[in-house]
């Protein structure tokens, strides 16, 4: 068989080094056009860098008995001793439950919400109506917890708003310090962390149903399908992407408890229900100076938080093939 000569002749082939200095230069030219965005991108780079990655050396102090007098180099080395302490410690069953008892309830109830108000908030015809509801839901979001915590103080408070109105249904016959009642904390915060987040949440959901195609719902009008039938058969397995990248996230999560919304409404009184691993974190850290041993339980928490992002990201692409990754 005869190979047949290439038809390109030897100087109509560009070499190699000659090409990538054209994009070379293409990407120069690019950068110089761009330069600002470009500035802004390299500047968030650089706050990333030195505030996110730098400080990740200080993570071997989980490793050492580090103390603030001294360097981090000069530390010494006591391998898992911290480990061991804190699993061996006894209030760790407490801080585990309360942890795991708040994150799971925020998980199973708080979660839906967002999505459930987002598909009856699409619904409303009322364009003016729609953006005022949309508007007072997320207004909480802007505040921070300690102002909504002195608010919630004053509303529990034995003369406050809650008892005022429970009394005057007769729900209850006396006034509750309900911030002074381990058996309430939970569902304070629980409350209290929908009310705040509730239409921020859906503002995603509702930018994920703004993409649906308006043909699907016309083409589902013309099958007899209604409001509620569009909902569960158009609108929801549209945005099925969103809501499960967000629930990956949101399990990733499962061990961070809000440590604002808990510093801000705890106190000795609740501390059965309220000691969760991040205020405990913060109470042998800093209140206590052990900062080897809170960087330690910090870091437990990170891989175990790591761990449960792997599982369920694996799980969510095995069952229904959307995943991060």
């Amino acid at each position: 068989m005869e190979i047949e000569p290439s038809s390109k002749s030897p100087a109509s082939v560009k070499p190699v080094h000659a090409v990538r200095e054209k994009k070379t230069r293409s990407l120069g030219r690019r950068f110089i056009q761009q330069r600002h965005v470009q500035t802004m991108a390299l500047l968030g780079i650089a706050w990333m860098f030195i505030f996110n990655y730098i400080p990740m050396y200080g993570i071997i102090i989980a490793f050492k008995e580090y103390n603030i007098i001294g360097t981090i180099s000069e530390a010494p080395w006591v391998g898992l001793d911290h480990f061991k302490e804190f699993f061996e410690d006894e209030n760790l069953g407490n801080v585990i439950r309360n942890t795991l008892g708040m994150s799971l309830l925020k998980l199973v109830i708080g979660f839906p919400l967002p999505i459930v108000f987002a598909l009856f908030l699409n619904e409303l015809r009322s364009v003016r109506f729609k953006r005022t509801v949309q508007t007072i839901s997320y207004l909480p979001h802007f505040l921070s917890w300690v102002v909504l915590g002195g608010i919630l103080a004053t509303w529990l408070s034995e003369t406050g708003i809650i008892n005022d109105f429970l009394m005057a249904l007769n729900f209850i016959d006396a006034p509750i310090t309900y911030l002074a009642e381990p058996k309430y904390f939970w569902t304070i915060i629980i409350t209290s962390d929908i009310w705040k987040e509730l239409g921020w949440s859906a503002i995603i959901y509702l930018a994920a149903i703004s993409s649906v195609s308006p043909e699907m719902y016309e083409a589902a009008t013309i099958d007899g399908a209604g409001r509620f039938q569009k909902m569960w058969y158009v609108t929801l397995p549209s945005i099925k992407s969103t809501i499960t990248i967000l629930f990956i996230l949101a399990v990733s999560g499962v061990l961070n408890s809000n440590f604002d919304q808990i510093l801000v409404l705890r106190n000795s009184l609740n501390d059965s229900a309220s000691n969760v691993i991040d205020y405990y974190v913060y109470q042998t850290g800093l209140l206590s100076g052990r900062y080897s041993y809170a960087t330690a339980v910090g870091l437990l928490k990170s891989v175990i938080a790591l761990i449960l992002l792997l599982i369920a990201n694996k799980v969510s692409k095995k069952i229904n093939g959307t995943s991060l990754f």
